[in-house]
């Protein structure tokens, strides 16, 4: 009988201890987000300018990603603790990198593209590797020459932070060894006396106070009784679990920033005024159609209607890119995961003689939700819950606040100049989520002169997105004609 090697026994018993050691528990919010009700994906539909190359692309994530240690492990179930742990493991590229053969050339290309896109929300993503992957279409679409669409669990963590880790990936095509610029939105305030200063201090802590205490309490109703209309955007009990519809517009960020300069408004403000605008518009025909009203410009809204969106805010301060690109070249285990808030904003649903109302409106809300903790209160009170009362309770109480209200809304800042990702320059970005119960989330992602539109739908709810991102960008289209029109400063276009 061969004598043991003792040598052998201890390298096996350390690289053991190592692996213990490498293996991360499951965050709470991880095992939320693989709850039935909230098992959500993170979708991004990518134009390149140029086709594809398959190996450059793989090379550069074997260098960048996959060293990041959620896209290098599986999550697990450990059979001693009962719960899920990130466990690390060898990445093969390759199983990642879907690449169909296609046609070039093909007629229809941008159907295929969205045909495709939204066949992947019924698919669930392998559990056996790592919970990422990207699918490769060198087809030629309206907007571009190629096609990737990245498809990651929400999971592995929020979306601006991997969104954020995605473009730590890619550099300026001016620079090949810069990484994007992301426009701050940090405003230098003017100087005031110190007891003005302390007057303001104390008035506005007053109003924030005020404002957290009424927002808390809204939300507590909507978890209880407070319940959107039943408007034909609402999602039906049981819809998280249908097939949603992933459709993009891309519009102008020019035109975006005219009106917000005219207006002396943020981008954001903008933003929620062309949803409230457009969501109005295709809302009134629809009741119109109900009602037999042929007339676009009659109003055949119902009276109060009460329709509200859940904004996804990033409690945690930004991690930046360039701390992203370090943790990929060096393997650190920097802080990470799903650090989520969210805040119920009414939305003005109604017909408006002068268009730019819609922006004020849009205005005067964001502007008192920035003086609220509501997107804190609802991070902290998830995590209270799922100590407290486990992952299904929480989950349970979650989705009746999403089912309660009728959209998801986030906005994603891109960079202001053009990038490549591995040497392929990007036309587009237009991410998006899907395995929320709302039956309409939308996403606005800006880059370089574009802002685009991204909409995941419920086909069973919206059997027409198109229609409503055409009723999007015809907001835009009056906003920019209505401060042409009244403000000398930008009387030509």
């Amino acid at each position: 009988m061969a004598a043991l090697n003792p040598l052998a026994i201890n390298g096996e018993k350390q690289n053991h201890r190592d692996r213990e050691a490498a293996e991360v528990p499951a965050s709470p919010a991880t095992h939320l987000f693989h709850t039935t009700a909230l098992n959500c994906c993170i979708v991004a539909v990518v134009g390149c300018t140029t086709k594809i190359n398959v190996d450059v692309i793989k090379k550069g994530l074997q260098c960048t990603l996959v060293n990041h240690p959620r896209f290098s492990s599986i999550l697990a179930m450990d059979d001693k603790r009962g719960k899920k742990r990130w466990i690390p493991t060898k990445v093969n590229v390759d199983d990642h990198i879907i690449c169909p053969d296609l046609e070039p050339d093909m007629q229809s290309a941008d159907e295929f593209v969205e045909n495709y896109a939204s066949s992947l929300t019924t698919k669930s993503l392998d559990l056996s590797k790592p919970l990422w992957e990207i699918h490769i279409l060198n087809v030629k679409t309206s907007e571009a020459n190629s096609i990737a669409i990245l498809r990651i669990h929400h999971s592995l963590g929020d979306g601006i932070s991997i969104i954020s880790l995605v473009l730590a990936c890619t550099r300026k095509t001016s620079d090949p060894n810069s990484l994007p610029t992301i426009p701050s939105s940090n405003r230098t305030r003017p100087k005031i006396g110190f007891f003005r200063q302390l007057f303001l201090s104390t008035w506005l802590c007053l109003i924030l106070i005020l404002n957290t205490v009424l927002d808390i309490t809204l939300f507590l109703a909507t978890i209880l009784f407070l319940k959107d209309t039943d408007t034909p955007l609402k999602a039906k009990i049981g819809d998280a679990f249908s097939p949603r519809r992933l459709v993009h517009r891309t519009v102008s960020l020019d035109d975006i920033k005219l009106v917000k300069n005219a207006m002396n408004v943020t981008i954001n403000d903008v933003m929620m005024g062309m949803l409230q605008a457009g969501m109005s518009r295709y809302l009134n025909r629809k009741y119109g159609i109900i009602k037999g009203s042929t007339t676009n410009n009659k109003n055949n809204l119902p009276k109060n209607v009460r329709l509200r969106g859940a904004i996804m805010f990033n409690i945690r301060p930004s991690t930046g890119i360039q701390v992203l690109a370090e943790m990929m070249e060096k393997k650190s285990r920097a802080k990470w995961g799903n650090k989520i808030g969210y805040a119920l904003v009414p939305l003005f649903i109604g017909v408006q003689q002068n268009p730019l109302d819609y922006i004020r409106k849009a205005k005067a809300t964001i502007d008192r939700k920035k003086l609220s903790m509501e997107s804190r209160f609802s991070f902290t009170s998830a995590r209270i819950l799922l100590k407290l009362f486990g992952v299904q309770a929480a989950a349970a109480l979650i989705t009746r606040v999403i089912c309660n209200t009728t959209v998801s809304i986030s906005n994603v800042v891109g960079p202001q100049e053009e990038i490549s990702f591995f040497g392929h320059t990007m036309a587009f970005s237009a991410p998006t989520v899907y395995g929320v119960p709302h039956s309409l989330t939308i996403l606005f992602q800006s880059y370089c002169n574009k802002m685009t539109i991204s909409m995941a739908v419920d086909p069973e709810v919206i059997p027409d997105p198109y229609q409503l991102c055409d009723d999007l960008e015809e907001s835009l289209v009056m906003f920019r004609e209505a401060v042409l029109t009244t403000s000398p400063l930008h009387a030509l276009p």
